[in-house]
């Protein structure tokens, strides 16, 4: 995990449940703001925070409100958040998190997707044989980017495959996703087009007709997204009500001094049980079968 560990509150599947992420030194980190983009000096590897496992269905994410950005499951009117299961998919098909010290900003208008940014960091989707675990940090590599239209924001999603991965060497552009991991891209693209459907939504709609950019596409995609947070850290856009607080980026006016906050120890709970009603599953018409 490159160094860094999680530090948990609460049980799982509660409201009260956050995963902090610690560095080497056992100081809770921002995985927001501290964690680097890049994992090496040649910007080929990148960090991942994973917030989901792959076959899981808590929809859990990184808190921009919260100081130090733990991650938490999301609320929805009061209610944890749960993705269900649209036959013949069960979870999230992929370990799903997003890029550190990146930012959709929500005040740019993307020239092609004609659509803002949707004021959280860039989603990731690794493709890799392992299921990760919630909050580890992974080495991953870029290979293609989707960009998925959620009301009115361009949401992009970018497919990455841990570097460690015995398919890493021969997955190097979106194109050889496909002769290795046949399916696995439209099947990507189906389960983000009907996911909400069971709770009484329409279908998702996609940039480029669905179709999966390449690396090259990718890679500009951060970079303009990693500049975005740039200009949140150093102030020059407002946050709204992001929460910029930071250990490590010295000119960031948010920084503190580490371990400065009093955050509870790490509690082991055992997870609350979840209603049995989220295994059920949903068979969508138009869906692959």
């Amino acid at each position: 995990m490159s160094g860094y560990r999680t530090r948990k509150i609460g049980a799982p599947f509660t409201l009260e449940h956050r995963i902090y992420i610690e560095d080497s030194h056992g100081n809770v980190v921002s995985p927001f703001h501290d964690i680097p983009l890049y994992a090496n000096e040649q910007q080929t590897v990148l960090n991942m925070v994973v917030e989901i496992p792959r076959w899981t269905n808590a929809k859990m994410e990184i808190s921009k409100e919260e100081p130090l950005n733990p991650i938490k499951q999301d609320i929805k009117k009061g209610k944890l958040r749960y993705v269900r299961n649209c036959f013949p998919h069960h979870g999230y098909l992929w370990n799903y998190g997003a890029f550190p010290q990146t930012w959709e900003d929500p005040n740019a208008i993307h020239p092609e997707t004609k659509a803002k940014g949707d004021n959280d960091p860039l989603d990731v989707c690794e493709i890799g044989e392992l299921v990760a675990a919630r909050g580890e940090i992974k080495q991953v590599k870029v290979l293609g980017v989707m960009a998925l239209l959620d009301e009115e924001e361009t949401d992009w999603k970018i497919i990455v495959i841990d570097v460690n991965d015995p398919l890493a060497p021969r997955l190097n552009d979106i194109e050889d996703v496909e002769r290795h991991l046949p399916g696995l891209l439209r099947a990507t693209n189906e389960w983000f087009r009907i996911y909400k459907i069971p709770d009484g939504k329409p279908e998702n709609q996609f940039a480029f007709s669905g179709e999966c950019k390449n690396k090259k596409y990718a890679t500009d995609v951060i970079r303009e997204c990693a500049e975005a947070w740039e200009r949140l850290i150093i102030g020059k856009v407002q946050p709204g009500g992001i929460s910029l607080a930071n250990t490590s980026v010295n000119h960031s006016a948010a920084k503190e001094a580490p371990g400065s906050r009093r955050i509870k120890p790490n509690e082991e709970l055992p997870p609350a049980p979840i209603d049995g009603i989220y295994d059920k599953w949903f068979f969508i018409s138009g869906a692959a079968v």
